[in-house]
């Protein structure tokens, strides 16, 4: 008897996470968030459809740059679970990642260019540095890593 070659309709959990790399446990914690579906057959097991990896690999995606799953989670939530996501939605998912991506590296690359700003002069006091924050002009601006945020350095 020839076997059927067709793919599966659904998948088990374990399909799932053997074929995207993550635990079921994962899948599990995924589903509880509202990131993934899955249905249940007559004996009360998950079945996830196969658009589900794709899913899982936009997590994994996401997780990989940085994107935090409650982000991941807004995004998809306008998209449905049960089918594949079009490239358009795709391109929107992106263009969207991009812009925080970018924040994120600005951000990041502003923190490194001035790592050394203070401290490498010597006296290791940001009250009293004469190039970082003379007179403690800071101090007006409220507590904490003032130079280290700067959306509350324009401030």
């Amino acid at each position: 008897m020839k076997k059927n070659s067709y793919p599966k309709p659904v998948l088990t959990p374990g399909e799932v996470a053997k074929r995207s790399g993550v635990a079921v446990s994962a899948l599990h914690f995924y589903e509880a968030k509202g990131l993934i579906a899955s249905t249940r057959n007559g004996g009360n097991q998950r079945r996830y459809s196969r658009d589900v990896l794709r899913r899982v690999a936009i997590i994994k995606i996401a997780q990989r740059i940085g994107i935090p799953l409650a982000t991941v989670s807004e995004s998809l939530s306008h998209m449905p679970t049960d089918k594949r996501i079009s490239p358009k939605a795709w391109q929107e998912l992106t263009d969207q990642w991009r812009t925080e991506l970018t924040k994120r590296i600005e951000t990041l690359t502003h923190l490194r260019d001035d790592l050394d700003g203070c401290i490498g002069c010597g006296c290791l006091s940001m009250r009293d540095c004469p190039l970082r924050n003379p007179g403690d002009r800071l101090a007006e601006k409220g507590t904490g890593a003032i130079l280290l945020d700067p959306q509350r350095e324009e401030e």
